[in-house]
């Protein structure tokens, strides 16, 4: 019998792309409420006890609630919003993340799916942390390069309407208050003893990530140079289908040595680059926000959940 889906949220920008990428599979059974009764509480409720597969597409406190409506313990929930990214007993969706990870995922019933800016973050700092070359006391600073499609749909419409003010043809600089939600998990899962200090940057294209760390090799346990870096992360994600660490000067550089943007998107890659020398080391990661950095890995989670390939659909 085939695994039933339910995607509380699907018309949402994360919760479209989950359907997107599901809508065509014969191996689950994609279950819907019906029109007349999506704002049926009892309707939703006995959706979300019915289905094997829950993805929470949502603001955080209608995934929280969505989760206490959940009496049947045999429900997998797979949560894209905030609310339990750094919550006891929830499993930290991303699979790549260190050797037991997709053990953790497969065998759980409650499962966070991490946001996009920390998707690259974790992604290249864990393994310098986990190998003892940065330290947990480092003063770590980040800034992403994101397309407006993360802000979710306010944004879009702010971003696409006909009368859109000119102040956002350009890059954006936002969370200036230094509080950015994803901080919490990217401190935890990381184990940082103090939040990084990150930059956001929403610019005029609608999806697509870059997200960057500069790192002062004085500041290291030993005497390590990019080269050796890359070196590092090559080997901490060799095999892994999703995560790649890209050679240096990578394939696509343009001739005046910068990077292009856009060429993970619409998929469910994540390309790590390492640039500098002996003293400066700047560590990048290029994503799609949408892809890696949301419905991609959710995907990838329930494929995990059921035992399939995790690459499928993907």
């Amino acid at each position: 019998m085939k695994k039933t889906v339910f995607i509380d949220g699907q018309h949402g920008t994360t919760g479209l792309k989950i359907h997107e990428r599901l809508n065509d599979r014969k191996d689950i059974e994609l279950v819907e409420i019906l029109v007349e009764k999506r704002k049926d509480p009892e309707a939703k409720k006995k959706m979300l006890n019915e289905a094997d597969i829950v993805f929470l597409c949502l603001p955080d406190d209608a995934a929280r609630e969505s989760v206490s409506l959940i009496k049947n313990e045999s429900v997998c929930i797979i949560d894209g919003s905030t609310a339990h990214r750094v919550t006891e007993g929830w499993v930290y969706g991303l699979p790549e993340l260190k050797k037991e990870q997709r053990t953790l995922i497969k065998n759980s019933k409650r499962i966070t799916v991490p946001g996009c800016h920390a998707t690259g973050f974790i992604s290249i700092l864990y393994p310098l942390v986990a190998n003892g070359i940065v330290t947990l006391d480092y003063p770590i600073t980040s800034y992403a390069i994101v397309g407006y499609s993360g802000g979710g749909k306010a944004m879009i419409a702010d971003y696409e309407s006909e009368g859109a003010p000119d102040y956002i043809k350009y890059p954006l600089p936002y969370s200036l208050a230094l509080n950015h939600k994803h901080l919490p998990e990217m401190t935890k899962v990381v184990g940082l003893a103090q939040s990084p200090l990150l930059t956001p940057i929403v610019t005029n294209v609608y999806n697509g990530e870059i997200i960057s760390i500069p790192l002062m090799t004085s500041y290291f346990k030993k005497a390590l140079s990019a080269a050796d870096i890359r070196a590092v992360l090559a080997e901490y994600y060799a095999g892994e289908r999703f995560v790649k660490v890209m050679p240096y000067p990578p394939d696509d550089f343009l001739k005046d040595g910068s990077m292009t943007f856009a060429d993970c998107n619409g998929t469910n890659n994540l390309e790590i680059f390492v640039f500098g020398s002996e003293e400066r080391i700047l560590l990048s990661a290029r994503y799609d926000n949408l892809g890696k950095g949301s419905s991609g890995t959710a995907v990838q989670n329930m494929n995990l959940v059921l035992g399939m390939d995790e690459a499928t659909g993907l």
